[in-house]
């Protein structure tokens, strides 16, 4: 093979979901990587195994509706683009109603067993703890919210911004066998059907066996919300370590506490609004709901949905066994706190994810300023392609603004205002308006299919565009 068939290799840092999609789609165009993983010899505040693409916080990817969902149509997108990460994630499914969730031990094996069987990718266990050796000409920096401190201290003096930060929780997992099923009842709400659930399957459990659907619910009346919303209120939190005080919480992601302190109403039109579901014993909706979702393929394991939280472990228990059906709960997990790290990207970074003050490096993932694990692999998608377009010496063509990766793409290296800037989930609110081709707006319910349609379009035309002109050997 000739030079241009035989590129240098790209350095990957972080074998997070953005690193891993990263590499593999370098891999898939023949450009050799190098993947550089930190654990296990360098642990992290929220990581527990040493696999790739761990899931640290929800075992959901969100709706998987890809006409009527922006992240869903973000699924289908990079589906369609051979992302490694949605190849796992679907082999790994879990029923979830409408939303794909996935076993998260098997989603990481799955990720991991493909990098480590690919042979253009070296998967090296390394702490990078500053800025690359120069030599390093391509390098993709996808180390997510728990960046080492050496490297994110480097980047920080480089760009003479640095970084804004927020912290991201994680919520607690229940051992299914400790949920009282004669309170508690199987149901998805408004009874949706989705991937990894149809609704029809043989339920195992005591007391359960009648029943359908993906979710489980606790019923709250009115007096058990309101000792419960008392409860949160007077539970005491985490301490933060002084460098994390006056850090701004992400507002999509925000502790159940924190939720319940902003008014005793908060959490009965959030995560614990009760409308689309029926208690069994009573014939009617109750005043308020705790639903938890299946977190194993074993179905053992079910997590809080949306109780992401910073109280102390002692009273976490305490707290959540107020729960109508978690009286004698027994947790596997419990919630936690960790801090999130991001760069102000529309100002540092250019259209094509390098850094300006030192285009060698690209960024992917949480670090640009996405949220979610999808948002965060879309971009390693991104960065994967631009990196191995440069490599190849071919042109680099951003996808269209009208598709979920374009909009996301545009709002982190331009669209959104720098000066304002926070981390943002994938929205049809930051796509281009759409019209009929008379010029009329289109009606607000044939909005989102009409989007989803375009968007899927343009993106066929886009991969036919950026299809790579050397192909791997």
């Amino acid at each position: 093979m000739n030079a241009k068939q035989s590129p240098l290799p790209v350095h990957v840092i972080g074998g997070g979901l953005a690193g891993s999609e990263a590499a593999w789609q370098l891999a898939r165009r023949g450009v050799p990587v190098v993947l550089h993983e930190m654990r296990p010899h360098q642990a992290t505040e929220a990581h527990q195994t040493e696999g790739l693409a761990e899931l640290v916080c929800s075992n959901s990817f969100r709706s998987d509706d890809a006409t009527n969902n922006a992240i869903g149509l973000l699924h289908e997108e990079m589906r369609r683009c051979g992302s490694l990460i949605m190849a796992a994630a679907d082999k790994a499914k879990l029923p979830a109603g409408g939303a794909l969730a996935v076993d998260r031990h098997r989603f990481s094996d799955a990720v991991t067993e493909a990098v480590e069987r690919e042979p253009l990718i070296e998967l090296r266990r390394e702490t990078i703890d500053g800025l690359p050796p120069e030599e390093w000409d391509s390098v993709i920096v996808a180390t997510g919210p728990l960046t080492s401190s050496g490297l994110a201290e480097a980047i920080k003096e480089l760009t003479g911004e640095g970084y804004l930060a927020f912290f991201d929780a994680i919520a607690p997992i229940v051992y299914k066998d400790s949920i009282d099923f004669d309170i508690v009842w199987r149901q998805s709400r408004y009874d949706k059907v989705g991937p990894g659930g149809d609704d029809a399957g043989e339920r195992t459990g005591e007391g359960e066996n009648d029943q359908k659907g993906d979710y489980l619910n606790c019923p709250m009346n009115q007096e058990e919300y309101l000792a419960f919303i008392d409860a949160l209120n007077n539970a005491e939190p985490t301490r933060f370590k002084t460098w994390e005080e006056g850090t701004p919480y992400f507002e999509g992601c925000l502790p159940i506490e924190e939720m319940a302190s902003r008014g005793v109403d908060t959490l009965r039109y959030g995560p614990m609004k009760p409308v689309g579901l029926t208690d069994p014993r009573t014939g009617r909706r109750p005043y308020a709901v705790v639903q938890l979702r299946q977190d194993n393929a074993l179905g053992t394991l079910y997590n809080l949905v949306g109780f992401q939280t910073k109280i102390r472990y002692k009273q976490q228990v305490e707290v959540f066994r107020l729960i109508p059906g978690l009286q004698e709960a027994e947790f596997a997990r419990l919630g936690g706190l960790h801090r999130n790290t991001f760069l102000n990207s529309p100002r540092l970074l250019d259209g094509t994810l390098r850094l300006k003050a030192a285009p060698r490096l690209r960024f992917a993932g949480q670090v640009t300023g996405v949220e979610g694990y999808v948002e965060s692999s879309a971009i390693g998608i991104l960065t994967g392609r631009f990196a191995a377009a440069e490599r190849l010496g071919e042109e680099i063509v951003p996808p269209p603004e009208t598709t979920a990766l374009g909009a996301l793409l545009g709002h982190i290296t331009g669209g959104a205002e720098a000066e304002t800037f926070q981390p943002m989930n994938i929205n049809f609110g930051l796509f281009p308006p759409i019209h009929h081709d008379t010029g009329k707006p289109i009606k607000r319910k044939e909005r989102k299919p009409a989007l989803s349609a375009r968007a899927l379009h343009d993106l066929e035309g886009w991969l036919t565009v950026s299809a790579p002109k050397v192909a791997a050997e």
